[in-house]
C-alpha cells in the first residue's frame, strides 16, 4: 500500500484503539521508513520502527509498528498529514 493510502487508512485505526497499544503496519512503498517516522512525530505518536522478519510474505513487503499516544494530535481524514486544530478547522 503507498503511503498517501496507508496514512488515511492508519489515521482510521489509531483513532479507534486505545492508547499505549502497539500497531503494526505492512508497506510496500519505499518512502513508508520516511513517511511513517514524520507521521508520528507529526501527530505524536511513537514510532518504533521496523521489525525485521516481521512478515512472511513477499520480500518487498516490510513490517513497521508504532505505539498508539493518548495525546495524540488530530490530523484530517482525508488528508492525514495535516493537523486539524481543536477547533475542528484545518491548520
Amino acid at each position: 500500500m503507498l503511503c498517501v493510502r496507508l496514512l488515511i487508512k492508519l489515521r482510521g485505526v489509531v483513532a479507534v484503539t486505545a492508547p499505549g497499544t502497539e500497531v503494526r503496519v505492512v508497506t510496500t512503498d519505499p518512502a513508508a521508513p520516511i513517511d511513517l517516522p514524520s507521521w508520528c512525530h507529526l501527530t505524536g505518536h511513537e514510532y518504533l520502527g521496523r521489525i525485521e522478519g516481521g512478515t512472511d510474505a513477499a520480500p518487498e513487503r516490510a513490517v513497521h509498528a508504532l505505539r498508539v499516544s493518548a495525546g495524540a494530535r488530530n490530523t484530517r481524514p482525508d488528508r492525514p498529514w495535516h493537523l486539524v486544530r481543536e477547533s475542528g478547522e484545518p491548520e
